[in-house]
């Protein structure tokens, strides 16, 4: 993995490349490389380790022209971040050229027998595997003069051959130095998407590299092979052969996913919360029978409502929103909810009772961990349903059902605005299941009516950002966080020291308050600051004696509090007063400043907000 980019037509296909991979920069890397094919029909190459810009000043002492061309760029998985191991890779002696998002298992097998047939190796990735394996297939097909005649055929004979071979996942994109005028794109569990132009085709790992390029595109689905030239698009199926595809609409503008007036993707998108919680009930609230309506979800008010059990499953974020969603059913519909890591529940065997439904919950619908979860449990025979924010995303496709999170799209690597909407489609699925059972009318209308006072609360939680910035300023050198909250909150106390592990690097702990006694207070001192999430619910005086346990032993508090809390007040030593909400909509206001201390800290420090070292957007490995 991580970000892959393709073009073949009338223009320079490195002003596209350099482009898109820009736009895929959100979902960490730490190398680049492209590769076209000159009109001279040389294959030239250029790579670099570190940033586009590096790629860039390489591009610019070595040229690459060319109408058709791919490119990458590199989250390491094998083998370290170098020259050698940056893609794309070529294969035999230079007839073909690949890039690759995934993991082939079975890797070294390959290479051993590839050696022993006479391919030298130059790298430590799996990915240069597949290029001699290509090449060494192409060698095979009898020559012709005019590909084009018949079909590419012999292209798309070599490279299925090749792929059979494979063991993991992919997303290939594929260049032939004999063949300049045609890509070969392919992918088995990791996401490609062709853009279809005038005249021209655009390859993507994801949307955005498309947007402003083209309002069409088409989604490949697992085992389709997409043969693409400049004025035409042919898709093959491994075992069904030539299948008919389908041309989308992409409602992505170039705007959705440039910076702005903002000086990070992040806070741009913290801001856009108002925006994207109201998208995330659009259409959602029905007055009428004081619910939700959810029609994506494609199973029945009688089928839904002989629901027993819920299991949940995600991954770092989306399984915080998860647990919050625990809260949320069992508070609102009293129907048990448990909440799986999806990398846990892929090899456990779990004892399900026969009417348990699945939501698999994910922002980019690709997570690989959470999308082998749901493959499992849909195997055992559970509907399973998704909540994801990518539409014909692989999780969305394979889900019986699910709810769209309408968040747009999400550039920086913390995810923060996916959050605060998936909670608001929990908080929707609580009062949709609810109402199927004991919650009243009036309730339903009450919780509707303080859904739609949301977008006007973030508005106003947004407005601390001013003081949290100071108090950022005042914390920014502390080497230790602690944050803890309960119920409700205590979800929020874990996606807020994820936000400051992920972008500050500073070391933070999530608990839940009470819990603080049993062990965490070992780490409290003068230098470890505590962040309480401690809006006024049922038990605000049971964390209000956590709180005065930390001050009696010296430890700095930040308190994120409700509105005129004075008592609060009197203890910390910096509050943040937030609108006051029912104890089941916090974490949706309380997350803001947590959000934003974690921006302001990671900008005090120096790092890269939006591409945090080490980290991807969309986790294609398990």
């Amino acid at each position: 993995m991580c970000g892959i980019v393709g073009y073949v037509g009338p223009g320079e296909a490195v002003d596209y490349l350099i482009g898109g991979l820009r736009r895929l920069e959100y979902r960490g890397y730490d190398s680049a490389g492209v590769a076209t094919i000159t009109s001279s029909g040389r294959l030239a190459m250029a790579k670099s380790v570190g940033r586009i810009d590096d790629l860039e000043l390489r591009l610019a002492q070595t040229p690459t022209p060319g109408r058709i061309g791919i490119g990458h760029t590199r989250w390491a998985t094998h083998g370290a971040p170098t020259l050698a191991n940056a893609h794309p890779h070529l294969g035999g002696d230079g007839v073909v050229a690949v890039v690759h998002n995934g993991v082939i298992e079975n890797f070294q097998s390959l290479r051993q027998r590839l050696e022993n047939e006479g391919h030298a190796f130059t790298s430590a990735t799996d990915t240069e595997a597949i290029a001699h394996l290509v090449a060494a297939e192409l060698a095979k097909q009898p020559p012709t003069d005019d590909m084009a005649a018949v079909g590419h055929q012999p292209l798309i004979t070599a490279v299925q051959s090749a792929l059979f071979q494979l063991q993991g996942t992919f997303g290939l994109a594929i260049l032939f130095r004999d063949y300049p005028d045609v890509l070969l794109a392919a992918r088995r569990g990791s996401p490609l998407i062709v853009g279809v132009g005038v005249g021209e085709h655009f390859i993507a790992s994801d949307t955005s590299p498309l947007a402003g390029r083209t309002d069409k595109i088409v989604f490949l689905a697992d085992h389709e092979l997409a043969v693409v030239t400049g004025r035409s698009l042919r898709v093959v199926h491994r075992d069904q052969g030539h299948v008919a595809h389908r041309v989308r609409v992409l409602d992505l503008q170039s705007t959705d996913v440039e910076l702005g007036h903002h000086e990070h993707h992040m806070l741009k998108e913290i801001f856009e919360q108002p925006e994207s919680v109201a998208n995330a009930m659009r259409g959602r609230l029905d007055l009428d029978a004081a619910t939700a309506r959810l029609g994506g979800l494609n199973l029945s008010p009688g089928q839904l409502h002989s629901v027993e059990r819920i299991l949940m499953t995600a991954c770092g974020t989306s399984w915080h929103a998860a647990l919050v969603g625990e809260y949320l059913i069992e508070s609102l519909a009293r129907i048990p909810v448990d909440v799986d890591y999806a990398s846990e529940l892929r090899y456990r065997n779990p004892p399900l009772d026969r009417n348990t439904l699945l939501f698999a919950i994910t922002q980019s619908g690709e997570t690989a961990d959470t999308l082998a979860a749901l493959r499992e449990i849909k195997r055992k025979g559970h509907p399973t349903l998704a909540i994801c924010n990518v539409v014909g995303s692989t999780i969305a496709n394979e889900a019986d059902g699910g709810v769209y999170l309408h968040a747009g799209p999400e550039v920086g690597v913390a995810s923060t605005k996916a959050f605060t909407s998936q909670c608001v489609v929990m908080s929707l699925l609580a009062l949709y299941f609810g109402r199927l059972h004991h919650l009243s009318f009036d309730a339903g209308m009450r919780i509707i009516g303080q859904l739609q006072e949301l977008p006007d609360k973030v508005g106003e939680a947004l407005q601390t950002n001013d003081q949290v910035y100071q108090i950022a300023q005042k914390y920014a050198r502390c080497t230790n966080f602690l944050y803890l909250g309960r119920q409700f909150n205590f979800p929020t106390a874990l996606e807020g020291a994820l936000k400051l592990k992920e972008i500050s690097y500073i070391h933070a702990e999530g608990y839940p308050a009470a819990e603080m006694k049993h062990g965490p207070i070992a780490l409290v001192d003068e230098t470890t600051p505590s962040v309480f999430v401690t809006p006024h619910c049922h038990v605000y005086d049971k964390v209000m004696a956590n709180m005065q346990e930390i001050k009696a032993r010296g430890g700095p508090v930040i308190a994120v509090v409700g509105r005129g809390d004075t008592e609060a007040a009197e203890l910390a030593d910096d509050v943040i007063e937030i609108p006051s909400v029912d104890d089941y909509l916090q974490p949706i206001i309380s997350i803001i400043p947590l959000q934003l201390l974690a921006y302001h800290i990671a900008v005090a420090r120096g790092c890269d907000v939006d591409k945090p070292r080490n980290l991807a957007k969309s986790v294609t490995v398990e």
